[in-house]
């Protein structure tokens, strides 16, 4: 009987350290994820010793548990790797945005910067369209000019403005997008170029650019870049 009750004991503990390990999450440092799994190992190993020769272990429970001891320690290794493989990704990012400082990009806006007497915008089309009608704006958003694009295959697309003699506005000129295919409407968005003045992290893995104009945009919502 000292003896059941001795194995009983053992199999009781090695039962909770196995709980404990097998409740580990993700986030479990490798050197706890280690020192759990020899615990266990160590409890099992008294355990086998010390049962019940009239009562053994269950092989197939002691190989599932074994089995499962070491998908969980993989998964640990996994994770290490991981976090490993994602900050040298961040930091190959931080490596490519701060090549970009100084660089044009064209990213979502309204904005025509106007210079040397001519200015540039740019849009895209979620699909085709029969009917694509620029329309520049003062500061005040009153219209100045409207450009007739006529019709446009989906993707992007540029346009230049000269602005008519007299027409000035310190405030800068934006424009927008009204496109159409038969009755229906189709999807523009506008478009700017800009310089990126400089590049930072989001925190979220992620890259931000700071641009001349004093916006911030987010690294994937470039569409072009350089021209």
């Amino acid at each position: 009987m000292a003896t059941t009750t001795s194995t009983a004991t053992k199999a009781t503990d090695a039962s909770t350290a196995y709980s404990q390990l097998n409740s580990s999450t993700a986030t479990t440092t490798a050197s706890k994820m280690q020192e759990a799994s020899d615990q266990f190992l160590k409890l099992l190993v008294t355990q086998m010793q010390s049962q019940d020769p009239l009562n053994p272990m269950d092989n197939a429970q002691v190989t599932s548990q074994m089995a499962q001891i070491n998908t969980v320690s993989g998964l640990g290794t996994v994770n290490e790797s991981i976090k490993a493989m994602s900050a040298q990704l961040l930091q190959m990012q931080a490596m490519q945005g701060a090549s970009l400082v100084g660089n044009s990009v064209v990213v979502p806006g309204n904005t025509i910067d106007v210079s040397g007497g001519s200015g540039t915008g740019h849009f895209e089309l979620g699909g085709p369209a029969d009917a694509v009608k620029v329309e520049v704006l003062s500061s005040a958003g009153r219209v100045v000019d409207t450009l007739d694009m006529g019709a446009e295959t989906s993707g992007r697309h540029s346009f230049n403005w000269t602005p008519a003699e007299g027409v000035t506005d310190a405030g800068g000129f934006r424009f927008r997008v009204a496109a159409t295919s038969g009755t229906a409407n189709v999807t523009a968005t506008t478009l700017m170029r800009d310089q990126v003045s400089a590049v930072s992290s989001t925190g979220t893995g992620g890259l931000s650019l700071q641009l001349k104009s004093g916006t911030t945009v987010a690294y994937s919502d470039v569409r072009a870049f350089g021209g």
